[in-house]
């Protein structure tokens, strides 16, 4: 197991399943540049050399997972500050949708702003019954622009979006999970083994299947119908020269658990 800490993260990686940890709990875990730097730099390291195909983001302490970007900090930014940090967070969200590991977030409380749209990026969302999740940023004058327009929209629907963001409205970890927006809702204390379970079940399967089905996924959603088929057969055709492929097919025949090699 490789645990590390940087300023504003905790990483823990036992080479199946990497946890980051927003680690700035007096503050909510609220985002400003620093801590969105290290957040690239923390996936940059998981994708270079950590083994584990799973990464769970959550936050520090028991009340928020990201309470959105730190307002103080955004109030003082020059303009052309400001258009770095806009593009930034695009940046280092994009890297987590299309990150060959899956990615799924652990929302323990807040999730408003940039926290909610880290987790938009996730592949999935799991929220403690006692969170509250929103993008508030027209309240202040903005909107969301590090993908929460576009994410939201494609996940719940641009009806409930245009709605959500327009009014900037909260809304339940319950309500999050009647709309699309969370997966699942546990109690608090249940949130990481929740994660935990998802992650195993995932594991168990070819790693070479998930990576291309996410990649389909993602990549199909973004084109026509037509296009969309086109990519998925194509990773269809990765998944059907391997070896896991083999694997698999036998193993089902055979009765036994597989065993995947990623190959």
């Amino acid at each position: 197991m490789k645990n590390y800490d940087t300023q504003y993260m905790k990483i823990t990686d036992t080479g199946e399943i990497a946890t980051v940890t927003f680690n700035r709990p007096e503050k909510l875990n609220a985002i400003n540049e620093d801590l969105i730097t290290e957040l690239e730099e923390v996936i940059d390291e998981l994708e270079r050399n950590s083994s584990s195909r799973v990464v769970i983001l959550t936050g520090a302490g028991d009340k928020s997972f990201a309470a959105g970007g730190d307002i103080k900090r955004i109030q003082q930014m020059t303009a052309e500050e400001g258009e770095r940090f806009v593009y930034q967070g695009q940046r280092v969200l994009n890297r987590i949708e299309y990150s060959k590991k899956i990615m799924i977030a652990a929302i323990n409380g807040y999730a408003f702003g940039g926290g909610l749209e880290i987790a938009l990026a996730c592949d999935l969302r799991v929220a403690s019954s006692n969170s509250v999740l929103g993008l508030p940023e027209a309240c202040v004058g903005l909107f969301p622009a590090w993908g929460g327009t576009q994410r939201l929209a494609r996940l719940i629907g641009t009806g409930r979006a245009k709605e959500l963001i327009y009014t900037g409205d909260k809304i339940s970890a319950d309500r999050a999970w009647q709309i699309g927006l969370v997966n699942h809702v546990v109690d608090s204390e249940q949130l990481q083994q929740k994660c935990g379970e998802i992650a195993r079940k995932i594991l168990k399967n070819s790693p070479i299947s998930v990576v291309q089905a996410k990649k389909a996924i993602n990549h199909g959603t973004e084109v026509s119908f037509e296009k969309g088929l086109f990519i998925e057969a194509e990773a269809w055709m990765v998944c059907f020269q391997t070896d896991d492929r083999v694997e698999g097919l036998n193993a089902f025949l055979e009765n036994r658990p597989p065993v995947y090699l990623g190959k």
